[in-house]
């Protein structure tokens, strides 16, 4: 696999995971903005962006500037795997039926039915509640898509290429939603989050094992026999072994099948 394909890997899963991330941000920033003003609520999105920035480069700076190339694999890797195992764990559990798909709709019409309840709070010349809510909402959203574009761009030694990548999903999302005015439940969205987890897991496993070269002399990084072509190997095995997962939980329904559970 040449640098161009794992750049566009890289850079898909970027586009990828960052687009999730927005929809949902997206989707609170719009019942705000309906409901109670555009004014504070996108004041309360702009500083959680300009926050977002700032967390990006202090923690970006200071691992690399304390952590050796080895050890930041193994940091950075296992930290990826965790957080794309969940990702894809939760996708077959709502492709299996076991859990409710996520509804931004829903979503829309629980944070409006939240903004019309709240009382009237001025601060600073500002609705309170709008510049709160948007603030909170972008910024805890938008700190995932920081881990991710962290993540992939140390690794890969290609922050600016990650960073694109999440300004790409970025301006995608908010275009859509401007011309849309609404929320974006038509996107397949926990097929996104499947794919954006076998990615996660994927570049996790690679760089994780490739960081357990810390332990060994010289705490060199480890290398993977064949390269990178272990990317794909390891790719289609996630895929096959979640197809897997969600055929045996089909598998399993029947009238004992528990309930699904609530999406989150």
């Amino acid at each position: 696999m040449s640098l161009d394909a794992i750049d566009l890997g890289l850079m898909a899963t970027v586009i990828l995971a960052s687009a999730v991330e927005f929809v949902e941000a997206l989707t609170i920033v719009l019942a705000m903005g309906v409901s109670r003003g555009w004014r504070s609520t996108l004041i309360g999105t702009g500083l959680a962006l300009v926050g977002l920035a700032l967390v990006t480069v202090v923690a970006g700076y200071a691992l690399v500037e304390w952590l050796p190339e080895s050890l930041l694999q193994l940091f950075i890797g296992t930290l990826l795997l965790i957080f794309g195992l969940q990702w894809l764990r939760k996708a077959i559990l709502r492709s299996s039926g076991l859990k409710a798909l996520h509804n931004e709709d829903e979503e829309y019409r629980a944070q409006q039915a939240a903004a019309q309840r709240a009382g009237h709070d001025e601060r600073l010349g500002l609705d309170w509640f709008a510049f709160v809510v948007s603030f909170k909402g972008v910024f805890l959203e938008g700190l995932e898509v920081v881990f991710i574009v962290i993540t992939f761009g140390l690794n890969a030694d290609s922050i600016p290429t990650a960073a694109a990548g999440a300004g790409v999903a970025a301006a995608i999302v908010l275009i859509v939603g401007a011309i849309a005015h609404r929320p974006l439940s038509n996107i397949p969205e926990n097929t996104l989050k499947f794919a954006v987890g076998v990615l996660l897991s994927t570049f996790g496993t690679f760089w994780a094992v490739e960081g357990l070269g810390v332990f060994a002399a010289g705490s060199e990084s480890l290398e993977w026999p064949g390269g990178d072509l272990w990317l794909v190997i390891l790719l289609v095995a996630y895929v096959v072994l979640s197809r897997l997962a969600v055929a045996t939980l089909r598998r399993g329904s029947g009238p004992g099948r528990p309930a699904a559970v609530p999406a989150d």
